[in-house]
């Protein structure tokens, strides 16, 4: 099972834990990932890892679609591929929560469905240069004739010659853009993706694979899970329970929060309701105690080295190809013998 490694966002302050990256990439972790919400950005970190690495993927999980227009992520992700040496950018996509989209980046909602469908086929037809791109969507479309038109947009072609091959990997949830994802996207950052409910997604994933006529061994699926070596399984999973409230709870609107949807698909619709309602009243202790040990448990990878070593195999027996892990040093040397990669470093 491939891993990797995931650095986030920044909190107040920024900093890029190249030592760690550097280590992971010795040991023989396959990637790297960088996330972005209303603080830094997902691609700026990468192009400075770009520089300290040699090997290492370096994925976006995610960039924000709201945030930059297709063409502008296209670029973007393209003077990364160039930059870090080809074959190196993974091109991660969600399109967030109505929240952040309209009130951070004044960009209407919409219809996430076909908004993805035409962002991705933008970018693709961007990165081919097969010719000046025109695209008439659903959602977006090139050259923009809408509202405040001047009717003289132009297709271009870009100046610089591209790689047409950056992988697109899109973070998604729902049935309808799971398909779509595993129809039109080279791999899939699932939301909440735990081995108990890998088999919620097999036909989805699938059905969108049939569509594009697509072997299973063309798209990867890589998870995500936070790791903890310690004596102490309560206490680390109590740990984790305060952020995992915040996404559950605070995350998103009342009515259109994806990660407590994705906390009931997974069982645990009482819970996710009760840490919703205790966090929206800002009784934010009571609504990480509200997070039940067994939901943590599932997406964790906590306690002594064999308990750790032991979930590990379900991990690997998901039908995920990669895992993305955070943790300390003790952590990243420590995965990596699990997952047996058989890279010495000192």
């Amino acid at each position: 099972m491939k891993l990797g490694l995931m650095l986030g966002y920044s909190g107040a302050d920024l900093t890029i834990p190249v030592a760690q990256v550097k280590l992971a990439e010795r040991l023989g972790y396959d990637s790297v990932w960088t996330a972005e919400a209303y603080g830094s950005d997902a691609i700026t970190p990468l192009a400075y890892l770009a520089a300290h690495t040699e090997r290492i993927r370096l994925g976006t999980a995610v960039i924000q679609l709201a945030g930059r227009t297709p063409a502008n992520a296209a670029m973007a992700m393209a003077t990364l591929d160039q930059l870090a040496g080809r074959g190196r950018a993974i091109c991660g996509i969600g399109v967030s929560g109505p929240q952040i989209v309209e009130g951070w980046y004044g960009q209407p909602w919409g219809k996430p469905y076909y908004r993805i469908k035409d962002y991705v086929s933008i970018m693709k037809k961007i990165w081919a240069r097969e010719a000046p791109v025109t695209h008439d969507g659903r959602e977006i479309s090139l050259p923009y004739t809408g509202e405040g038109a001047l009717g003289v947009g132009k297709p271009l072609k870009s100046i610089l010659h591209m790689n047409p091959d950056i992988p697109i990997w899109l973070g998604t949830g729902m049935e309808a853009t799971v398909r779509l994802t595993a129809e039109i996207a080279d791999g899939w950052l699932p939301l909440g993706y735990v081995p108990e409910s890998a088999a919620i997604y097999e036909d989805w994933i699938s059905e969108g694979l049939a569509r594009a006529g697509k072997r299973r061994d063309q798209f990867e699926v890589q998870a995500m899970s936070q790791v903890q070596i310690t004596d102490d399984v309560q206490s680390a999973l109590d740990r984790l329970k305060p952020g995992i409230a915040l996404y559950v709870g605070g995350m998103g609107h009342r009515n259109k929060n994806f990660h407590k949807e994705m906390m009931v698909r997974r069982g645990f619709g009482d819970a996710a309701e009760r840490i919703q309602e205790l966090y929206l009243a800002k009784r934010k202790d009571e609504a990480a105690a509200a997070v039940p040990d067994e939901f943590v448990d599932q997406g964790a990878l906590v306690g002594p080295k064999a308990r750790i070593r032991q979930r590990f195999r379900a991990w690997e027996d998901s039908g995920a190809t990669g895992l993305t892990i955070s943790g300390d040093e003790e952590a990243i040397r420590f995965m990596a013998e699990c997952a047996r990669l058989n890279t010495p470093a000192g």
